[in-house]
């Protein structure tokens, strides 16, 4: 097991639980059964270890790997407006959500408002550019126009990073289902792509917003997923891939890009400004923010 200053998501315990005073957004749970008793959740882990479970003060459950969970522990968080996730360990991939129908859609209601205004979908896209072009004047400028200053922007970074950490570089390459046909760092670049994809995608559902949504992608499953991540590829993904490139020397491992990958996110915090990020996004003011 990985050490646990590593990890993205801590093992739960009695003493890691968040307090009533607290709204936590959501909690990891990995090798363990979720069950009911006496009407509330209570988490059942490998080594027998019980933890209730405060589900009316999560926003979300996340279950790894190697967990189970009741029908009756499914109702229970429902009621409780705790949306439960399926995904992969640590949440590096994201398969599933349950939606409630007693969920809080303030979050959601704003999205959808903002993206079905032309005049105020392109504000946001304006937003999410600006963020990667601090110093330009984007003003006037059309989704295409953004679109392809973006582009030549992600071109130009994937050649200084392949300069500075003497990579040799072709370019983007990735084939659906032919992972091994890729260069190394092309297997890292999907790789750790899929795992922001995943950590953003849970947050996002726990969050109360829609994945769905998006801004500036469109005709993909997640592309309010793809507008946030380009927030962070350039740190957690693109410059990532190009040094352990030279540190892997020709050989992809798994487990030491998982590592590297969750060792960025920690130390960038993302999981604690990805709502702010959101925030600030779609223009929320303070109030708004809360849920």
């Amino acid at each position: 097991m990985a050490d646990e200053a590593q990890r993205l998501f801590v093992k739960v315990t009695r003493e890691s639980l968040p307090q009533i005073k607290d709204k936590y957004p959501f909690l990891y749970l990995e090798h363990g059964r979720l069950e009911i008793d006496d009407s509330s959740i209570k988490w059942i882990d490998a080594t027998n270890n019980v933890v209730p479970l405060p589900v009316a003060t999560l926003n979300a459950l996340l279950l790894g790997p190697g967990t189970t969970v009741t029908h009756d522990a499914i109702r229970t968080a429902a009621a409780a407006n705790c949306a439960i996730c399926w995904v992969g360990a640590d949440s590096l991939l994201f398969y599933s959500a349950g939606f409630l129908p007693t969920a809080d859609t303030r979050n959601l209601k704003r999205q959808i408002e903002l993206s079905a205004d032309p005049k105020k979908s392109i504000e946001v896209a304006h937003r999410m550019f600006a963020r990667r072009f601090p110093d330009a004047d984007l003003t006037g400028k059309t989704l295409q126009e953004l679109m392809g200053m973006e582009g030549n922007r992600v071109r130009a970074l994937y050649q200084a990073k392949a300069e500075q950490y003497q990579v040799g570089w072709k370019g983007r390459s990735f084939t659906p289902g032919k992972f091994e046909v890729s260069d190394l760092t092309n297997q890292i670049l999907t790789s750790t792509n899929a795992a922001l994809y995943g950590v953003l995608c849970s947050a996002t559902h726990s969050l109360g917003y829609s994945p769905h949504i998006g801004f500036i992608h469109s005709g993909s499953p997640l592309p309010f997923i793809y507008d946030m991540a380009d927030l962070y590829k350039a740190e957690l993904c693109i410059d990532l891939a190009f040094h352990l490139t030279r540190e892997l020397a020709g050989r992809y491992d798994k487990h030491k890009v998982a590592a590297a990958f969750r060792k960025r996110v920690i130390e960038m915090d993302l999981l604690a400004k990805y709502g702010e990020d959101i925030a600030a996004m779609l223009g929320a003011t303070r109030a708004d923010r809360r849920r």
